[in-house]
C-alpha cells in the first residue's frame, strides 16, 4: 500500500532548547527515520579526552512554569 501526503507547513517560530548526538526533529510526516551518526575528528586528537576530577554536577538553570 503507498501512501502519498501532501502538506504545507509554515513555521513562524521554532525554539529547540537542547539537541544531543541522539535527538530527533521532525517537522511533518515521514514513513521512515533512518538515524545518522558522523562524528568528525576536526581538532586532530589522538587519544582520549582527560578525566575529570571529582563529582561534579552540572547546574542547569530551569525557567518558571507558565500558566
Amino acid at each position: 500500500m503507498n501512501l502519498f501526503i501532501q502538506q504545507n507547513i509554515v513555521i513562524h517560530t521554532l525554539r529547540i532548547e537542547a539537541i544531543s548526538n541522539s535527538s530527533v526533529l521532525q517537522i511533518g510526516s515521514a514513513g521512515i527515520i533512518k538515524p545518522v551518526s558522523q562524528l568528525f575528528n576536526t581538532g586532530g586528537f589522538s587519544g582520549p579526552a582527560p578525566a575529570v576530577g571529582g563529582s561534579i554536577v552540572p547546574f542547569i538553570p530551569l525557567s518558571e512554569p507558565r500558566i
